[in-house]
């Protein structure tokens, strides 16, 4: 399949809980009325769009219903997707080499599966990758990430189990500047329970890479599981707090009929979806693009 097929097969469950509904809605409806938005604001909010966000997609609609004196329910239709596109349109700033990735998030959202992904990614676009095994707390969480690294065929910088996560960062920076690197990849602990010991953590590895390795671009990335929908934008704050998230990468979106927590991260936040996962395959993380993801629930 190509990428609009996966993408829209991989959407599926979320196309059931919003558009489908928003069809059916559509079709049951005259004119447009207060019945019209009161059931579509349920319609969005059960689909985990979010309060905040639902409130502005529904005065957005409302306004340019009134404006443009619409009564038909299948022209509001359209102008909802192309206003759920020109909310998730953000601008993301451009790929610069060579680069630091930290990628963050709880355990068990797909970390790991993802680092590998991206490995992969970018090898497939030219790009030299390696990986530095930083979760040093996990049980085998560098075994798990040594898999996807001989898999991406990519080297990967690791220490034992319970070592100083700041140390794989160093050595991983020196390894990835002796080689000319384009692209390093670094694993963190997903850790949430004591946020001042996570930015702790992410400050002193931070710190090291702005004094080993100032010509990189340093670029943090939070994987978010799309299934726990509004608990998941709840972790996302939190990370916020304690780094500075450039991105995200929303995980297992082909598993819920509430993919509209994509839309919901985005005003939360403030910051742009880079990737979402549409499935279990190596192919299944893709770039994120507000107006094909419209196209595939629409």
């Amino acid at each position: 399949m190509g990428f609009f097929q996966r993408l829209r097969q991989g959407l599926t469950k979320t196309r059931g809980g919003l558009t489908d509904k928003v069809d059916e809605l559509v079709q049951n409806t005259r004119e447009v009325d207060e019945d019209f938005y009161d059931e579509l604001t349920d319609i969005l909010i059960l689909a985990d769009v979010g309060v905040a966000a639902t409130t502005d997609i529904i005065e957005k609609l409302r306004a340019q219903v009134e404006e443009q004196k619409i009564r038909d329910a299948a022209r509001a239709r359209d102008m909802l997707k192309k206003n759920i596109v020109d909310e998730m349109n953000i601008p993301r700033p451009p790929l610069r080499w060579p680069m630091v990735m930290f990628v963050v998030g709880v355990n068990g959202v797909g970390k790991t599966t993802t680092i590998g992904k991206l490995a992969l990614r970018f090898q497939e676009i030219g790009r030299s990758v390696m990986l530095a095994a930083a979760d040093t707390f996990r049980a085998a969480a560098d075994e798990q990430l040594a898999v996807w690294a001989e898999r991406a065929h990519v080297p990967i910088i690791r220490h034992q189990e319970g070592s100083d996560p700041a140390a794989v960062v160093y050595d991983a920076v020196q390894a990835a500047k002796a080689r000319k690197t384009d692209l390093l990849i670094v694993d963190t602990a997903g850790r949430l329970h004591n946020k001042k010991n996570l930015m702790d953590e992410l400050s002193k590895m931070r710190r090291i890479i702005d004094r080993e390795y100032p010509e990189a671009e340093m670029r943090c990335m939070l994987v978010l599981d799309a299934t726990t929908g509004q608990n998941g934008i709840q972790q996302a704050k939190q990370f916020k707090e304690a780094a500075e998230i450039g991105g995200i990468i929303l995980t297992k979106l082909d598993g819920t009929a509430k993919g509209g927590v994509a839309i919901a991260i985005r005003k939360e936040l403030n910051v742009p979806v880079w990737y979402i996962g549409v499935g279990e395959g190596i192919d299944d993380l893709q770039a994120f693009d507000a107006r094909e993801f419209a196209d595939a629930l629409f």
